[in-house]
């Protein structure tokens, strides 16, 4: 893990060195943080909190691993209870991340169901609100990414479960959030530079992507009038399990974000401080935006 000061000046092209990512690296889906090599910074050693988020409620999607682990532990810093949701599978790395966002001095609970299923989606809703007592945070975050060279091996199921996953459960998740949270409350939707600059070989997760940057500025306009924003983050490549349980083809890993203005692959770290100050107040003049943490490409 990086030692990095977030108040020491660097130069953002050398704040976290490209790493040495082994070729043959291939995890099952969905992946998994424990063995993922080299392992990613959540900014756990290293994110400082200013109380921007005291008392506040939130749920995040897929926050066991990732950018999503990474959002929880910023929040809980930050002084907020958060709920995570993950696959059964993930209850390895979801401890993990409860284990941290305990050290934070703040409420973790972990909530295990698939949210391609509408009925997970509300009652996993209904398990945050009644252990943690409202929502004000939304972070739809969790997302499917499998490679596919050619279209002709993308399949039927393959781009349901893409569009259920990053797409649906957003939906389902939000309309069954909205009940529960009151003025001054946030979405917050990870959409990616996928909608906007769509590489070959990401077809379904592209088109995905591109769905939710639509959803974003839609809901915003939607939900001015309760006084909920609603935003989104769109980041470049990421060191994630994502990347690795199929997400691209081994041989890509050698140079994985090397292709950006700053020369390389971002960790989750380097994400959170995003979802932080769009949860806050200091984001209180904004929403239907996009944010990109590209690396310097642009996605407009």
């Amino acid at each position: 893990m990086a030692d990095v000061n977030q108040h020491t000046m660097q130069d953002p092209r050398e704040q976290y060195p490209q790493p040495d990512i082994p070729k043959n690296q291939i995890q099952s889906e969905p992946g998994d943080e424990a063995t993922l090599t080299p392992s990613a910074d959540h900014g756990d050693a290293t994110y400082e909190g200013a109380g921007r988020l005291t008392g506040r409620k939130a749920v995040v999607t897929g926050g066991d691993s990732g950018i999503g682990r990474a959002v929880a532990i910023a929040y809980a810093c930050e002084g907020a209870d958060v709920a995570i949701i993950c696959l059964p599978e993930e209850t390895e790395d979801a401890q993990k991340t409860l284990d941290l966002i305990a050290a934070a001095g703040q409420k973790g609970i972990a909530i295990a169901g698939d949210i391609k299923d509408e009925a997970f989606c509300e009652s996993a809703i209904k398990q945050a609100v009644d252990e943690l007592g409202s929502i004000d945070i939304l972070v739809n975050n969790a997302g499917k990414q499998e490679f596919r060279e050619n279209i002709e091996d993308l399949t039927t199921e393959q781009f349901e479960d893409t569009f259920k996953t990053n797409v649906f459960a957003m939906f389902w998740l939000t309309k069954a959030s909205l009940p529960h949270m009151p003025a001054g409350a946030a979405v917050i939707n990870t959409t990616s530079i996928q909608s906007y600059q769509p590489s070959p070989g990401l077809l379904d997760y592209a088109s995905s992507k591109g769905a939710i940057t639509s959803f974003t500025k839609g809901l915003s306009q939607m939900l001015i009038e309760k006084g909920i924003r609603v935003n989104a983050v769109a980041p470049g490549p990421v060191w994630t399990p994502l990347q690795t349980s199929h997400g691209q083809p081994p041989e890509k890993f050698e140079k994985f974000g090397t292709d950006t203005p700053m020369g390389r692959m971002a960790q989750p770290a380097e994400l959170a401080p995003t979802y932080v100050f769009l949860a806050s107040q200091e984001s209180s003049y904004i929403t239907g935006e996009v944010i990109g943490v590209t690396g310097g490409n642009p996605i407009s």
